[in-house]
């Protein structure tokens, strides 16, 4: 893993953070072309809460809360200031919510498969997976699962239309100039 800036990380007792070999957290402005707004914060809120971030991926600025658990798969990239929760943080419902438990907040794992692209200032929120190889549209919140090998975007996000087959050259490999998700 590599740290680019100085990253906020902080585990409840009894919480877990892994993050895969080949990751890379940048929290500083000047190392990625949007800038970010904050740190890379990654942060357990209850004992027991799981945070997985698999290999090769790359955070520019995000946030990231598990609850009860967070798991991004391998070459995932965030565009900057990504925000993740699989919880409310709050009772929707009770009053006074601002003196109730974060413990008694709805929460729902999140899933995020391998080679997904989560656009500049996307927000993911609880109970939601999002499949292999889809890309979230910059500044879209994503209340429920996307499908793979999607174009997701809007508030609420929705599926836009199917990814495009890659291009490949005589011998399978993708042709010059052309990313595979």
């Amino acid at each position: 893993m590599t740290a680019i800036g100085r990253p906020i990380v902080c585990l409840a007792e009894g919480s877990r953070i892994e993050i895969g070999s080949g990751t890379t957290l940048i929290s500083r402005s000047p190392n990625t072309p949007l800038g970010v707004a904050r740190p890379v914060i990654l942060r357990t809120l209850r004992p027991g809460a799981r945070m997985v971030i698999g290999e090769y991926t790359g955070l520019s600025g995000a946030t990231i809360c598990a609850s009860i658990s967070v798991t991004i798969g391998n070459r995932v990239l965030m565009g900057a200031d990504v925000l993740i929760a699989d919880t409310d943080f709050h009772p929707v419902d009770m009053v006074p919510r601002r003196f109730e438990p974060e413990s008694r907040a709805a929460a729902a794992p999140v899933v995020i498969g391998d080679d997904v692209f989560l656009g500049a200032r996307s927000i993911i929120l609880k109970g939601v997976e999002i499949g292999a190889g889809t890309v979230v549209g910059a500044g879209a919140v994503v209340t429920s699962s996307l499908p793979p090998g999607v174009v997701a975007g809007g508030v609420p996000c929705r599926v836009l239309r199917p990814l495009a087959p890659a291009s490949r050259d005589e011998s399978g490999r993708p042709a010059h100039g052309t990313r595979v998700l």
